[in-house]
């Protein structure tokens, strides 16, 4: 592995809104991201005007409109009441609220997204949009989940699957730096999945189980390299589910890091089933990082 370090930028924080509480949870959540990072927050409205225009009348579009700009600005009003001097720009996008989240991301940026819309007219409900957002996104992308009942553990935990994963626990390790907490690296396998066959299991687990510690040690030795002065603690797991667990790490945990993996049995951008069940059950907000074209594996 080349062990040159590759710090990755955090860029900017952005975050959608609908008027759902989740959204404003999410705001107020990207608010302390960007302050953390000395990072602008920008607040984003998907109105979807340009399409309902077709079939809405121009009063009910000005309404919208109207209701929008109200909402973005008394979003903006509750994050610098709760964080004075911190930089906000709003947006009032007359696209749908996918593009524009992903446009206003750009080359850096972090979409930051509630755990559930409104519904209705301009939605970012997971599931839907929220759902659309992560697959598609190319820069991080950050579902804010259990922030009423948090663990406030300053832990950032990074799943980890195998070498692959060295860039995402970069992003975790500046996640935790940023928080002057810790990293947890937790790798999670199956037996009977990486066996192949009960036959065969007394004789290959030991060894098996070697090559999981392996792939861990091997990121984890390298991060410790590049963030000398965080503290990393390293955990294997073995279980019949990896998403089971690592949604029961999460409730340790300040935010959960992990690569955002398609899933090759479908066409286009899509999640694989551990990252859906994470962004639907975790006990904490997950950050998906996109992973390179040659990255992308099938997640069991």
């Amino acid at each position: 592995m080349d062990g040159a370090t590759s710090t990755p930028e955090l860029g900017s924080v952005i975050v959608g809104i609908d008027g759902s509480k989740p959204a404003r949870q999410a705001a107020l959540w990207a608010a302390a991201e960007a302050v953390r990072r000395e990072r602008p927050l920008h607040i984003v409205y998907g109105a979807d005007t340009d399409i309902r225009a077709l079939y809405f009348s121009v009063e009910s579009l000005e309404r919208v409109r109207r209701a929008g700009r109200e909402l973005l600005d008394s979003t903006a009003a509750a994050a610098t009441e709760q964080f004075p001097g911190l930089r906000v720009k709003t947006e009032f996008s007359r696209s749908a609220p996918v593009p524009s989240l992903h446009r206003s991301a750009g080359l850096h940026g972090t979409i930051v997204v509630g755990s559930r819309g409104a519904g209705g007219f301009s939605t970012l409900m997971l599931g839907s949009v929220g759902l659309k957002v992560a697959a598609g996104a190319k820069t991080p992308v950050i579902v804010v989940r259990g922030v009423d009942n948090g663990a406030d553990s300053g832990v950032v935990l990074a799943a980890v699957r195998d070498e692959h994963d060295l860039d995402t626990t970069r992003y975790a390790a500046r996640e935790a730096e940023l928080r002057k907490g810790s990293l947890r690296l937790l790798h999670v396998w199956s037996i009977l999945q990486s066996v192949g066959s009960v036959a065969t299991f007394l004789d290959d687990v030991t060894e098996i189980a070697g090559e999981h510690v392996h792939h861990l040690n091997v990121v984890a030795n390298q991060i410790r390299e590049e963030f000398p002065d965080l503290k990393v603690q390293v955990d294997v797991e073995k279980g019949a589910s990896v998403a089971a667990a690592l949604v029961e790490a999460s409730q340790q945990a300040d935010l959960l890091v992990m690569g955002g993996r398609r899933s090759p049995s479908h066409l286009g951008p899509t999640l694989g089933r551990a990252t859906h069940s994470l962004l639907h059950h975790a006990h904490c907000p997950v950050q998906l990082i996109a992973r390179h074209k040659d990255e992308h594996r099938s997640e069991s």
